[in-house]
């Protein structure tokens, strides 16, 4: 990748936070205006912004599962940057082979569908 790429991905990836830590921008959720289901990753934007806050709670409260894998998510990119720098080989996520994968995308369509059942309305993300 080419150094100038590198700059302007993270000027862009810079703007995006600061209009997120400003609530300057949303970002709707096209499954849900088209279908009228949550899917699994309704409330991840608001989720991400009350992060950037340092609120916890309202960040669980948005969408719960992003908050329980988010450090499984770091763990793996922050391993793959380290690797693509030769800054240091790690070996982290060698137990994350195609099981692994299987099981959290089982459990991520799990989430999605029982976050539309009337029984398991608690995990529907909160309104603002």
């Amino acid at each position: 990748m080419k150094t100038k790429n590198k700059y302007i991905y993270i000027i862009i990836i810079s703007i995006v936070l600061i209009l997120y830590y400003f609530q300057i921008i949303n970002i709707p959720c096209l499954f849900r205006e088209i279908t009228h289901f949550y899917c699994p990753g309704c409330g991840i934007s608001r989720a991400l912004r009350s992060l950037i806050h340092l609120d916890l709670y309202q960040a669980f409260r948005y969408n719960n599962l992003i908050i329980i894998l988010l450090p499984i998510i770091i763990i793996y990119y922050l391993e793959k940057i380290l690797n693509y720098f030769n800054i240091k080989n790690l070996n982290i996520t060698k137990f994350m082979n195609n099981t692994f994968w299987i099981i959290l995308l089982v459990i991520v369509i799990s989430y999605g569908i029982l976050r539309n059942i009337p029984m398991f309305s608690y995990l529907i993300p909160t309104k603002i």
